[in-house]
């Protein structure tokens, strides 16, 4: 795939591969999602009710894609101590939901690398308590002007043997696109 975004609030992402997949495009403003299918040349808007459901049958959900910036403003974050990831000194970090907010995890322990400050782990948690999903984030490798992790392994602990991979190719920082390039009509255009 291919992705392009705007800060926290515009992303889209164009479906390369597989074949059966290729072509579709996922527009993200603000809060709302899109999604382009050239297969009967449709736009389809996601629901609120479909923002915990499976994106593209991966473990991660629509609303990962959407809320990225939820995870600042929609918890309030405690520094439960620090800890070792992968050779890097990390903030361990509870994040519990505002009680207004909307939002799909009632509690999310994060790993923070101190001089990076890069996501190194994750782990979230349902309104049971229950650990649900595990986030592990690796391969620190330099993209234009920062490292980051270049391996992305999202894996729900009650399902053995499944987990989502991305792997990280290319990443190109302060490239000049326009709030317009989020359109759309742009979704029936990328290549």
């Amino acid at each position: 795939m291919k992705t392009w975004s705007l800060g926290n609030d515009y992303y889209m992402i164009l479906i390369t591969a597989p074949a059966q997949d290729k072509g579709q495009v996922f527009l993200k403003r603000h809060n709302e999602m899109w999604n382009w299918m050239p297969s009967i040349s449709r736009i389809i808007r996601i629901p609120p009710s479909m923002m915990g459901q499976n994106w593209m049958g991966s473990d991660f959900t629509n609303n990962d894609l959407v809320k990225a910036n939820s995870i600042v403003d929609d918890y309030t974050h405690t520094l439960l101590g620090t800890e070792n990831i992968s050779g890097y000194d990390c903030y361990k970090i509870q994040l519990t939901p505002k009680p207004d907010a909307a939002v799909v995890w009632d509690k999310i322990i994060t790993w923070i690398a101190k001089d990076k400050y890069f996501m190194l782990k994750a782990e979230y948690y349902n309104e049971d308590g229950e650990l649900v999903n595990r986030e592990v984030q690796s391969d620190i490798r330099h993209f234009d002007d920062r490292d980051l992790p270049s391996k992305l392994v999202m894996t729900p602990v009650k399902e053995k043997g499944k987990q989502t991979i991305f792997e990280f190719q290319k990443i190109a920082f302060n490239v000049s696109l326009k709030e317009s390039f989020f359109s759309q009509q742009n979704m029936k255009n990328l290549r």
